[in-house]
């Protein structure tokens, strides 16, 4: 039993190697990234509903954006607070500003895609750039690092988009590593030629892609999943690519409770599920080599089988793993998350399992 658990173990870090070094390896060991800064028209869109506060504070930041052609697209899905009167004064404000107004349908209930469909449907032009009502960019030039990306054959421009920093808090940490390993993932099987998930926070594609797949219509009725069930359906090899250009960032606000966290996390694995088969396949494995693990070395250390080689082993993959991350967090202007990088992936292992058994005896709850 010792000798099976020992060769599964060696296949673990086998795994671990391929994923770290071969897939991921092709976002984080990347060259830096070149632009070819565009001129194209583009329709910047957001979604809100009941956000006043951070619309206040943020469209302002989108409007003074340094792009020769462009327009916001306002969204108020619904909102019962005074999210839309500050639409409505923003609009007055700013000359390439248009609103979009949503009321409550009973088709459609409380449906984000819905009220996307809208907007995206009102858009002036061709080349759509979205991001989320509680999200702002880390400069004026976002457009036009996000656009530059755009081709002939590239329609879909995926984006980083962080989370604000907050001095002291391990919860805080816990949550930037979680997305820098969420994007190098998302960035790095899109250089695979396998692209599978996108954030809603920082992303791009041109109006025809959206029609392509009938918009968002073949996963309506799921709540979530406006970004990466689309991305998933949409996205392949010849039409996507990334952008990871520093002044391309978004920012957001992050949880500040865990149990908030929680409730998010829960959300966005329940989308997963939705995936293609290969897209689950290599995120189902990619978990189980994390949990095993952790789990198999310890049954080894205690029966002191080949104690040795298991603690080489050890070190063998988090050497590889520390670098591999330490990459692309220095592409992602994360560094200090990688300090804390054993004791955060532990936390985060087992997290995702709790997320996973709560999913299966109830569902999370989506939208506002």
């Amino acid at each position: 039993m010792l000798l099976l658990i020992f060769c599964l173990f060696i296949a673990i870090i086998v795994i671990q190697f391929f994923y770290y070094v071969i897939v991921f390896g092709k976002f984080s060991f990347a060259k830096p990234q070149n632009e070819t800064p565009k001129k194209i028209p583009i329709s910047v869109i957001v979604c809100a509903k009941n956000e006043e506060e951070n619309v206040q504070n943020f469209i302002p930041l989108l409007a003074e954006q340094n792009y020769p052609h462009f327009e916001i697209v306002l969204i108020d899905d619904a909102s019962s607070d005074g999210t839309l009167d500050i639409f409505e004064a923003f609009e007055k404000q700013y000359s390439n500003i248009k609103l979009v107004k949503v009321e409550n349908n009973e088709a459609f209930w409380g449906s984000k895609k819905f009220a996307l469909t809208l907007g995206i449907k009102a858009a002036k032009y061709e080349y759509l750039l979205f991001t989320d009502a509680d999200c702002y960019p880390t400069s004026k030039d976002w457009i036009t690092k996000m656009s530059s990306q755009f081709t002939q054959q590239k329609n879909i421009i995926l984006g980083y988009g962080a989370y604000e920093k907050i001095a002291g808090s391990f919860l805080n940490k816990l949550i930037r590593f979680e997305t820098l390993l969420s994007a190098t993932q998302m960035f790095a099987w899109a250089k695979f030629g396998k692209p599978y998930t996108g954030v809603g926070r920082n992303m791009a594609y041109k109006r025809e892609e959206f029609f392509k797949t009938n918009g968002f219509i073949d996963h309506m009725k799921i709540r979530s999943g406006d970004d990466d069930l689309f991305i998933n359906q949409a996205a392949d090899k010849s039409n996507t690519t990334i952008c990871y250009l520093p002044d391309s960032f978004t920012y957001s606000k992050p949880k500040t409770s865990f149990k908030e966290w929680f409730i998010q996390k829960r959300r966005h694995v329940s989308t997963a599920g939705h995936y293609k088969g290969f897209d689950k396949t290599q995120l189902g494995l990619f978990y189980i080599s994390q949990l095993f693990f952790l789990i198999l070395p310890i049954i080894l250390l205690v029966f002191q089988y080949q104690w040795i080689v298991v603690v080489s082993l050890i070190g063998f993959r988090y050497l590889f793993t520390w670098i591999t991350m330490g990459f692309a967090a220095g592409k992602l202007k994360e560094k200090d998350v990688i300090y804390w990088f054993p004791i955060i992936e532990m936390v985060l292992i087992f997290n995702q399992l709790n997320v996973f058994i709560s999913n299966t005896f109830k569902k999370p709850v989506h939208w506002k």
